[in-house]
């Protein structure tokens, strides 16, 4: 059992963060819907900057400095989504 557990985490670890990057780029998407890229501009360059960065990081194989980034790039995404609404 806990060569299983071992091998189960081992394996998430070298996994693609294809959810995290899919939630980014919807996240970036949703935010340009509303107008964030001209009314909340510092924020939302931050974010596509970051995507970008997760994705150069997936391309080189760093996979959890890709989830990160990814994960950072969607939650800036989305306070920009929520401010340019407001």
């Amino acid at each position: 059992m806990a060569v299983y557990v071992t091998i189960l985490f081992a394996g998430c670890a070298t996994m693609a963060p294809v959810q995290e990057m899919s939630d980014a780029r919807q996240a970036l998407r949703a935010a340009e819907e509303v107008g964030a890229p001209e009314r909340m501009p510092e924020i939302y360059e931050r974010s596509r900057q970051l995507l970008e960065q997760a994705e150069s990081s997936l391309s080189a194989g760093e996979f959890h400095t890709a989830r990160r980034k990814a994960k950072e790039a969607r939650e800036l995404a989305i306070e920009a989504r929520i401010q340019s609404a407001e």
